[in-house]
């Protein structure tokens, strides 16, 4: 991980997973000085979610789709967007619960917990079924928080039951997606010294 996580970056998709992980910083401290204590709170959530990829090796497609995800799950929040789109918040609980849902999964996998991810040659099943119960688990926990904040931190953050249900649902969906993806797709970045190899012993027959 900690080679993943200094590994330089080499593509264009590379740098802009990196532009996206320095704006997320750069935005918790805007929020510091010019916004309220929530908005830095909200803000300073997505920074975990946004260096994950990085540090796990994820695949540079990944690692942007991630970070934009992420970051536009927070900052809805913090410009109201959830309550200005009456469907944005559903439409932002899929796709970031699919998202965190992967990582997860990663996460688990390479903790030998269980094999999920490609990596661990699972049965293809295994991601359809397990996916989805992660990102489930994952949207009780979101919404936990949720109900924690509007109790104890600001009643402008608005919870109820029906919000929580499709939240839920909307999440166990994104669950299903990425379960989808990772029975197909292999999220992890291929290791330079894997690639490198078969450079090496081109080099070396043509020499």
């Amino acid at each position: 991980m900690k080679e993943d996580f200094l590994r330089p970056p080499h593509t264009a998709a590379e740098w802009t997973a990196d532009a996206l992980r320095v704006i997320g910083i750069l935005g918790v401290i805007a929020a510091v000085i010019w916004l309220k204590p929530t908005d830095a709170g909200i803000a300073a959530l997505a920074l975990p979610a946004l260096m994950l990829p990085r540090m796990l090796g994820m695949r540079a497609w990944f690692d942007v789709a991630a970070g934009a995800t992420v970051l536009a799950a927070a900052w809805s929040n913090v410009f109201d967007l959830y309550a200005a789109i009456s469907w944005w918040d559903l439409a932002v609980h899929f796709a970031c619960t699919a998202m965190l849902a992967i990582l997860t999964a990663e996460i688990l996998t390479r903790a030998d917990v269980v094999g999920i991810t490609t990596s661990a040659r699972p049965r293809s099943r295994t991601p359809l079924v397990l996916a989805p119960l992660i990102a489930l688990a994952l949207s009780a926990v979101w919404e936990m928080i949720e109900w924690f904040g509007s109790v104890f931190i600001s009643d402008q953050i608005h919870v109820g039951y029906q919000d929580t249900i499709g939240d839920m649902v909307l999440g166990g969906l994104g669950g299903v997606a990425a379960g989808m993806m990772l029975a197909l797709i292999d999220v992890r970045r291929v290791p330079d010294s894997v690639v490198a190899a078969p450079r090496a012993i081109l080099s070396s027959r043509r020499g």
